[in-house]
């Protein structure tokens, strides 16, 4: 009996070193990607009580008041101790946590949720089609599921549009946000500095990850509305100084270098988030033109 490989037709070695190419393209933009996300960055103040205290691009955000403060987001499983460095550089104190949320419930900002609420004893609080995926480790998320991604963290309270969370001063106003997460939120908050009043927004940015489907097989079932919901939303929104769950949603880099002087104007950029919430929802469009005129649909 003749071996099985021996009567196999070989491949062209042209093709071999095509698909070695894109194997190793594809594994070094995921290798930046993650150096990238677990990169330090120093914190720094973004204006009056919100301070970023994340990586080089992933963001984290703490909100501090004399009765505790409110940690937004994580990065990776293990950037606890960039997120405590980047806090006591700061002046403050990872232990007077009191509140934690996040901005959507996949693995890259939630992996240390976890491990900083068993830390801290701070509550999760969590929009309702986030909680589930938060509790049990990404395993139900819609996209990315089908097995745990990151530390389950048990959920303490629910959290809806329009609710205002208080802790001291603090007071932070929640807005869902849906479509890149079936709860993705967003949250908005007034700051007086220097004279001025400036309406301050820490936005989920409407992104579609590689692979969603949005209306044929969608991903989960309205998904489109909610992204299209999403943009109405955040066109509609009054905003003068915003940041996103990524560095690069609202260029944090071109805006900010380390060691600049602090001023409340650095991150006002009111064309910026329209212009940015604009392009998304025009790539939205477009994916919908795509999906619907797929080869094989009637």
């Amino acid at each position: 009996m003749k071996n099985q490989a021996s009567t196999s037709c070989p491949m062209p070695a042209i093709i071999v070193r095509a698909w070695l190419g894109i194997l190793l393209l594809a594994c070094a933009s995921k290798a930046t990607a993650q150096d990238d996300w677990s990169q330090p960055f120093p914190g720094h103040q973004i204006i009056g009580s919100l301070y970023s205290v994340g990586t080089h691009g992933l963001s984290v955000f703490l909100i501090i008041s004399d009765d505790g403060h409110i940690l937004i987001n994580t990065g990776l499983e293990d950037s606890m101790p960039l997120i405590r460095a980047n806090i006591e550089s700061l002046g403050f104190r990872l232990e007077d946590v009191k509140i934690l949320l996040s901005m959507q419930a996949h693995w890259d900002h939630t992996a240390a949720l976890a491990e900083i609420k068993a830390l801290t004893g701070a509550q999760m609080w969590a929009t309702k089609d986030d909680d589930r995926v938060l509790e049990d480790g990404g395993f139900s998320d819609p996209h990315f599921g089908g097995k745990q991604s990151f530390a389950p963290v048990t959920v303490d309270h629910r959290i809806e549009a329009g609710e205002v969370i208080e802790l001291g001063d603090i007071r932070l106003t929640v807005h869902e946000h849906g479509g890149h997460t079936e709860g993705s939120s967003s949250y908005s908050m007034r700051v007086h500095e220097a004279g001025h009043d400036y309406n301050v927004v820490i936005a989920n940015m409407g992104t579609i990850n590689q692979g969603k489907k949005l209306v044929v097989n969608p991903t989960y079932p309205g998904v489109a509305e909610d992204f299209a919901e999403t943009f109405r939303l955040q066109k509609a929104m009054q905003v003068d100084v915003w940041v996103g769950a990524h560095s690069g949603h609202y260029q944090l880099h071109e805006k900010y270098q380390p060691g600049d002087p602090y001023s409340p104007e650095t991150f006002v950029d009111p064309e910026g988030f329209l212009a940015q919430v604009e392009r998304l929802e025009g790539l939205f469009l477009e994916q919908i033109a795509t999906e619907t005129n797929e080869p094989g649909l009637p």
